[in-house]
């Protein structure tokens, strides 16, 4: 299962491009936002870092305006991936980008069956928002096994990518059910990483060296 970092924040996405585990980076209008850069120098400045997909939302409503401005983004660098949202304006565009070769995140998916119409639109990537499903007592890694089952049914390419993960426990049960990929953010990439366990017993471990090398 590939990695990406959900973020906007530079540093963050330094940090984890240098662990050499991070295959892309998705970000949102909010993320955005929050960091207070202007978008198209953002994403600039992430390509130098990231060398695998980016994704970078659309904010337009109907999908003509969502295609054009889509386009633009593109030209950014072939890192590119538009991201849009699962209503029917976003379907309509996902087609149009597709048919123009240009790759596509389906964003705010929260049932099998919007999942379906996004990969019979041509998205390459499928953004279920587990989290959020999670928040009103649903169950969001069930969602995740339903679209696997869906898409290998047809033998659909387009990839699940498991969004507003909140913990690492969603990680695990991604790559359990077979999900293609796992937007996370940095706090819960690095909990990955890290396990009071493994900190304990360096520091024994260390603590022993020490006592019995004391002139090393």
């Amino acid at each position: 299962m590939k990695i990406f970092i959900d973020s906007a924040e530079i540093e963050e996405i330094k940090a984890a491009a240098q662990t050499g585990l991070v295959d892309g980076i998705t970000t949102n209008p909010s993320l955005v936002a929050r960091s207070g850069r202007n978008f198209k120098e953002l994403l600039e400045e992430i390509t130098s870092y990231i060398h695998g997909p980016i994704s970078a939302e659309v904010t337009e409503n109907d999908a003509n305006s969502m295609f054009e401005q889509g386009k633009e983004l593109a030209k950014i660098h072939e890192n590119i991936v538009i991201k849009v949202p699962l209503n029917t304006e976003g379907l309509i565009a996902t087609q149009k980008f597709s048919s123009e070769g240009i790759k596509t995140n389906v964003t705010l998916c929260f049932s099998a069956n919007q999942a379906w119409l996004a990969a019979k639109s041509g998205a390459t990537y499928i953004s279920p928002f587990v989290g959020r499903l999670d928040d009103i007592s649903s169950d969001g890694m069930a969602l995740i096994s339903d679209i696997r089952t869906v898409y290998d049914n047809y033998q659909y390419e387009t990839q699940i990518l498991v969004a507003s993960i909140r913990h690492p426990e969603h990680v695990l049960q991604s790559i359990l059910i077979g999900a293609d990929v796992a937007t996370i953010p940095y706090k819960v990439f690095m909990q990955l990483i890290k396990h009071p366990l493994t900190t304990a017993g360096l520091e024994t471990f260390m603590k022993d060296w020490n006592q019995a090398s004391p002139n090393q």
